[in-house]
């Protein structure tokens, strides 16, 4: 008499079980990078907030900065705690109107110590160009491509 298969074997179990934690092992530091990635686009958007009020500041001084190194010039407010979330500590508007967004509450020490910085290039025929750069070559997997430091 034949005696059909009636399941699974152990081993064929384990096997399985092992598969499934190997995908988790490789999974898991991925996904934490990933969230930590969408953390990062709430900075830049703060950025992008700050960015339009210094681009209106610099046309309308001709792209001269000296008239676009402060918060209160380009229309943001003075003190730049006041301007923060929850993963963006400051925003700063400094010299050349370059600007400085601190982190926080990231979850990595060395993003949450970091900043990302826009640094803008007044062309008349242009207008204003921006370069967005992390503090430190190490933090470049949290940014987008072009906030990348070289």
């Amino acid at each position: 008499m034949k005696k059909a298969q009636q399941g699974f074997t152990l081993i064929e179990l384990m096997i399985v079980v092992a598969i499934i934690g190997i995908l988790a092992a490789v999974a898991l530091p991925a996904y934490q990078d990933y969230t930590v990635r969408a953390k990062m686009s709430e900075a830049i958007g703060f950025g992008a907030a700050a960015k339009s009020s210094v681009s209106e500041c610099l046309i309308s001084a001709a792209g001269d900065a000296a008239d676009c190194n402060t918060n209160v010039k380009v229309g943001l407010s003075a003190t730049a705690t006041d301007i923060s979330s929850t993963y963006v500590e400051s925003v700063t508007v400094g010299n050349n109107g370059v600007i400085t967004i601190a982190i926080k509450d990231t979850n990595v020490t060395d993003l949450d110590a970091g900043s990302l910085t826009f640094t803008p290039t007044y062309n008349e025929d242009a207008g204003v160009q921006w370069d967005c750069v992390i503090s430190s070559n190490t933090l470049n997997k949290y940014v987008p491509q072009n906030c990348r430091a070289t």
